[in-house]
């Protein structure tokens, strides 16, 4: 079955998106990905277990946790 893993990944430029990518891509299972730099947000989507996706985007040496669900209300209002 599909699952939907978002992780919040330390990345600082271009290079580290490249890095989670990489990893991404020779991972088994998954079926699409995408990386925000500005959001530290990886979305991975696919047949994949969520702890073994969060251990292989570790790999690259950037701190990476699950992405904790936030209120969505956390719009500025200036």
């Amino acid at each position: 079955m599909a699952e939907t893993v978002v992780l919040k990944v330390d990345m600082s430029c271009e290079g580290c998106v490249g890095a989670v990518k990489r990893v991404l891509t020779k991972m088994e299972g998954v079926e699409s990905f995408d990386v925000d730099l500005k959001e530290q947000k990886v979305t991975v989507k696919g047949n994949v277990e969520p702890e073994v996706v969060l251990q292989t985007v570790s790999k690259t040496g950037k701190k990476t946790s699950f992405w904790d669900a936030e209120p969505e209300s956390k719009e500025a209002t200036a």
